[in-house]
């Protein structure tokens, strides 16, 4: 009999290591600490194999999201205890935004595609389609794919409030005048400079 490290066991089971250490950490298969770190018998990595049949687990992402930064926490406490509810396999993690499902740049959602990336999660779950995003969702799914991960909508084809479009047209609105107005003081600096002899008028400077 050997003892195996955790990544060298992960790989025999042809499993990811984030998943070997939940099947530990539920009873699953034993586990020996020598020291801080964990080791598996062969034995027992060897049972595990058949007992599986590679049959792949199921690692839950759980992304929960609201538009405004206060104010609507009962919202996401409320999504995620619905998700855990009728989950079906591992919580790995929660992912959490308080933004606008319009931005592109969610810190949670980040997260959560860097989860998905590196194999720790594979099947992200919401209430709707829309907490995932407002739009490009099919995109989403389709990258989501590439790293075989998949996405379960519990509640499919049922929009948000009134409310929150509300908010995510303002939000639309204003990005796009922030960047009309970016704009129209890049135009404004190059005339005066121009107009001040520091610039050709043509220039970009």
């Amino acid at each position: 009999m050997e003892l195996l490290r955790l990544s060298k066991a992960a790989k025999r089971l042809g499993v990811h290591p984030v998943t070997l250490r939940l099947w530990a950490d539920s009873g699953k298969i034993p586990v020996t600490w020598v020291g801080r770190e964990r080791r598996f018998s062969s034995t027992d990595v060897e049972a595990m194999k058949v007992s599986t049949g590679g049959e792949r687990v199921r690692l839950e992402g759980l992304y929960v999201r609201i538009s405004g930064s206060s104010g609507q926490e009962s919202s996401l406490d409320a999504q995620e205890s619905e998700l855990r509810a009728t989950s079906a396999g591992q919580v790995v993690k929660v992912f959490r935004d308080r933004a606008s499902g319009l931005r592109e740049d969610r810190p949670g959602l980040n997260r959560l595609l860097g989860a998905v990336a590196d194999g720790s999660v594979t099947v992200v779950r919401v209430t709707h389609e829309d907490r995932l995003a407002r739009f490009g969702v099919g995109w989403l799914r389709h990258l989501l794919g590439v790293h075989g991960a998949t996405l379960d909508v519990l509640h499919p084809k049922k929009s948000g409030g009134r409310d929150e479009l509300l908010e995510d047209f303002v939000s639309l609105v204003t990005t796009f005048a922030g960047r009309l107005y970016g704009m129209r003081s890049a135009e404004n600096r190059r005339r005066l400079l121009a107009e001040s002899g520091q610039c050709k008028a043509g220039d970009s400077q």
